[in-house]
Parts: structure tokens; sequence; C-alpha cells
């Protein structure tokens, strides 16, 4: 596994956790980090151990957001999502395992779209969600246009985004962006738990699902029907599905294999 400076990439036991590791800039994402997320999601998605995706951040925050001490007037700053966040985005929901994010602390700009991607968000008590881009005139980019509205609806991605306040976790709870609210000093545990128990299920089923979900957001009924049959037949020619209906006449927990 490459060495790394910005972040941490370890994997056991079949879950692949990055760790955004620039503490003493709360994570703050320069393009050195960004780099390095795309190759440690490249990493993960050609590997072919890893069977689930864990997602956090060092210290006491996710990510501060895009790294405005490293400059930015006056770029373009266009050629920057380009070539760095709209590629991690496609990769995050391009992941053929799940993907869990651990928010602790704030999550802000950029770094909102990157923990909201995840399949399942787990956010500490004291963490909070921060579009803040209009606070310095700039637009939502990262996918929170195509994102947000998705998880919050239309009404509260609008307020958003253009009021530019804090949501705090209880209230992301509350909105639907987050599966669950977990005191701070669980937050870790907990995630590692979940991330441990998807990496025991059937990663095939696993992926189908997520990239079924994504498919029926943006298109009709019947299109979508017609994706279920595809999904369901390869799931039903999965070693996964046999173990699963065995161990379900057998009367016993299933070993799931990832196959």
């Amino acid at each position: 596994m490459s060495a790394y400076q910005d972040i941490a990439l370890t994997e056991e036991g079949g879950v692949a956790t990055l760790i955004l590791n620039r503490p003493q800039s709360l994570n703050a994402l320069r393009a050195e980090t960004l780099e390095e997320i795309i190759d440690a999601l490249d990493h993960v998605r050609d590997g072919g151990s890893a069977r689930v995706f864990l997602l956090t951040g060092a210290g006491r925050a996710f990510s501060s957001g895009a790294d405005l001490a490293a400059g930015g007037s006056g770029k373009d700053l266009g050629q920057k999502v380009e070539r760095y966040y709209n590629p991690i985005l496609e990769r995050l929901f391009a992941l053929p395992i799940p993907l869990v994010s651990a928010v602790n602390g704030l999550a802000v700009g950029a770094a909102c779209s990157l923990a909201l991607a995840g399949d399942i968000v787990l956010a500490a008590r004291s963490s909070y969600f921060l579009q803040a881009f209009v606070n310095i005139g700039l637009v939502p980019d990262a996918g929170s246009s195509w994102l947000l509205p998705r998880v919050m609806g239309r009404a509260r991605a609008n307020a958003m985004m253009l009021l530019g306040e804090r949501i705090s976790a209880e209230r992301a709870e509350a909105w639907g962006m987050v599966y669950k609210v977990v005191d701070d000093d669980a937050l870790a545990g907990e995630s590692l738990e979940l991330a441990r128990k998807l990496a025991r299920g059937p990663t095939q089923a696993y992926a189908l699902i997520r990239h079924g979900i994504r498919y029926a957001l943006d298109h009709s009924l019947s299109e979508t029907l017609a994706m279920e049959r595809r999904h369901q037949r390869l799931a039903g020619a999965s070693s996964d599905f046999a173990e699963g209906v065995a161990a379900f006449r057998e009367k016993r927990p299933a070993a799931f294999t990832g196959r």
C-alpha cells in the first residue's frame, strides 16, 4: 500500500479505512490531499480484497473543506473541481463495496459532500455540516447540488446552501442526512463495528443495491423495474445467494464470502 502524507489508508478484516489525516489544519483539503484520496480509492477499487470502505477524519474534525490557506483567489477553480472533486465523487459512488462515513466534528464545503456520499453515515453528537461556499462568494461543488436535494429535499437544500448556516448532527438526523447520531466517544467503535458487519455480508448484493439506488434516482419506474430484474439475475447467480439459501434451510448463520 502506498505511503501517504495527508491521509492514512489501512485494511484489516475486509475493512479499508481512509482517514483524512491533517488534524493540525482540521483536515483541510489541499491538492495533495485530493490526489492521495484519488490514489487510495483506485487502490481499494482495484485491490479486490476490501469488502467495505470506511471514511473518517483524524482529530476533532472530519474536514474543514478546501484549504483556503493554500490560495484560490484568481485561480480557475472550475479546473480544480474537474481535476479533483469530480473524479473523487465519481469514484466514491462507483465503489463496488459499501461506503460508511464516520463524521467526527465539522464537515464543511466539499467535505460535507464526501461525508454524505456514504451509504450509511454515522455522525458524532458534536459534529455539524456546513455548506460554506456562499459565505465566500462561491457556489456548491463536489456534487453538493446533486446530492443534497436528494438526501434532504429541495427546500432544506436551498436553505442550507443559500444561507450558509451550520446544520447540527441532531438536525441532520431529523432531516434524513445521516443514519444515526452517536456519542462522540462511541463514534469510532460503532462505525468500525458497522463496517465489520458489512464486511461479512454479501458483497455483490451490496454493490448492486448501492448502484441500483443511484440508478433509480435518475430513471423512471419502468426503467428501474428493468434494472431490478437485471440485478436480481446477477445476484441470483452468486455463491452468496446459494450460501444464503443453504444457511436458511439449515437454520444457521450464513457464511458469505463476497462472491
